[in-house]
């Protein structure tokens, strides 16, 4: 029988034999110098003339080592290549240490950063506006005010001295001029974060972008004015409907924008449909109606500012969706473009309006007195809302950003409560609740039914390992397989 060293190579093609004898260029030398003896061949056996000891590894490193010290050479190079790759883990970890959060932990944070953020911006412009309708601003000089003037002038009285702040679209138009600086922002942002690029390539590949969507220049145009008239149109609606409404109620109206988007995005997105988002927006509509009704019908301007609110929602929505349908999928440098392009559109075409509303008395400003930082802190506080809104999804999930919406409604109404002395009680609370568990419902994931069901089975497992704790298992019968079933009786049958 042969042994495993004997074993034919055609059963192990692979296996490469090392040869047992290996000849050196020392004694081959040798065997040359030897003179007398006949010259032998290479692998032949030793001669009397050519005595040789007997060959062993040792006497033929010297001029050909084995193959067997190749792996060893390999194995030393790998752990000299792992030493130094921990060396230079060690040094890194000097120079920045890690981190000791997770990823979804530092979303986490950076979520409720987000969400505290968003409502505070949107409480704080709220509460601006509403500051500006409830505020008294009288004139400096009480000579020049319209009753004691001595000039009976009652065209220049009723156009340029007032008492009282009223005008909404000016509102919306100041505060929509501060788009301008979404994009200046970004860019610095990314200078500061990516030291390698310039800013002029940062801009040609924003560009760049939009050209290979196939957008020309009239035609980009054309598309951000009309995003700008929707837009100033929608800001125009909540202010308004701040002068007749509350603050709480229209923030709370406003946040039924999330219901509409889903209905939206269904229709002309064609997203999933989930049938609890439904609900969600049927307990959103029920909640518009109890806030429409809650001051009555006849001799209140309730309903007409409930409307105003929940059209400006809407408004809200379709820019959204809308801009989803036409714009596609763009970069956070094409989004920070657009809006700053639509600030541009909306100060260089629709100043006019603003001087043609104040000319004809339809929009009032105190002249003498003009509430410049309310209206500033306004503009600032909606200029960081809409920049953490669309671009506070890049740093957490996209839930932080919409249950900032939702978060300021308590905070407002607590502000309510302090500042005007508001109670909240009748349909007007039963209302601001429907509208809040409707935005819950709506933030629902899509395969919700998936977690209902794993948290079931998590307590139907914990209840039974609490209730078997103290008994032994159940015997089980091999010959029929019975384990106290039901369905079988002791013998295997089915009852």
């Amino acid at each position: 029988m042969a042994r495993d060293g004997d074993v034919p190579t055609i059963f192990n093609p692979k296996r490469v034999r090392t040869p047992s004898v290996i000849i050196t260029s020392e004694e081959v030398a040798e065997s040359v110098q030897g003179g007398d003896g006949e010259r032998e061949r290479p692998n032949g056996p030793p001669t009397p003339l050519s005595p040789r000891a007997p060959l062993t590894p040792q006497t033929s490193v010297s001029s050909a080592p084995p193959l067997t010290t190749q792996p060893s050479l390999q194995q030393a190079y790998s752990e000299s290549a792992g030493s130094s790759q921990d060396e230079e883990r060690q040094l890194r970890d000097k120079k920045c240490p890690r981190s000791c959060c997770s990823k979804v932990a530092k979303k986490m944070y950076y979520g409720l950063c987000v969400t505290t953020t968003v409502f505070a911006s949107w409480v704080t412009v709220t509460h601006c506006i509403k500051y500006m309708y409830h505020q008294k601003y009288p004139h400096t000089d009480s000579s020049l005010s319209s009753t004691e003037s001595p000039i009976n002038n009652n065209y220049t009285s009723r156009i340029r001295t007032h008492h009282y702040y009223n005008a909404p679209f000016f509102t919306a138009w100041f505060c929509t001029n501060w788009l301008i600086f979404f994009y200046p922002l970004y860019l610095i942002i990314m200078l500061i974060h990516n030291k390698c690029k310039s800013a002029n390539a940062i801009v040609a590949d924003a560009f760049t972008d939009f050209k290979e969507k196939g957008f020309t220049f009239a035609r980009f145009l054309s598309r951000c004015g009309l995003f700008c008239l929707l837009w100033v149109v929608t800001i125009y609606m909540y202010t308004y409907a701040l002068k007749i409404l509350l603050s709480t109620d229209v923030v709370a109206l406003f946040a039924t924008n999330v219901s509409c988007v889903y209905l939206l995005s269904w229709v002309i997105l064609h997203e999933q449909f989930v049938g609890v988002r439904i609900v969600a927006a049927i307990l959103c509509d029920t909640g518009i109606a109890l806030l429409a009704y809650m001051d009555g019908i006849t001799g209140s301007s309730t309903l007409g500012g409930v409307v105003l609110a929940a059209c400006a929602a809407a408004g809200f929505a379709i820019f959204k969706v809308l801009f989803r349908k036409v714009m596609g999928d763009v970069s956070t440098g094409q989004r920070a473009l657009f809006f700053s392009i639509l600030g541009v559109v909306n100060a260089t075409l629709l100043w006019p309006v603003c001087l043609a509303l104040y000319l004809t008395g339809s929009e009032q400003l105190p002249a003498h007195r003009m509430p410049w930082l309310p209206l500033l802190l306004a503009s600032v506080a909606l200029l960081v809302f809409h920049l953490v809104f669309q671009f506070g999804n890049l740093m957490t999930y996209n839930v932080f950003v919409s249950l900032g919406l939702i978060t300021a409604v308590p905070v407002s109404a607590a502000l309510d409560v302090v500042l005007y002395g508001v109670e909240f009680e009748g349909m007007k609370l039963a209302g601001i609740i429907l509208i809040a568990v409707g935005f819950f419902l709506v933030m629902f994931p899509d395969n919700w039914p998936d977690y209902i069901m794993r948290l079931l089975r998590w307590s139907r497992r914990r209840q039974r390992g609490a209730d078997g704790a103290g008994r032994s298992r159940d015997a089980v019968d091999y010959r029929t397989g019975y384990i106290r079933s039901h369905l079988r009786s002791p013998s295997g049958r089915v009852r």
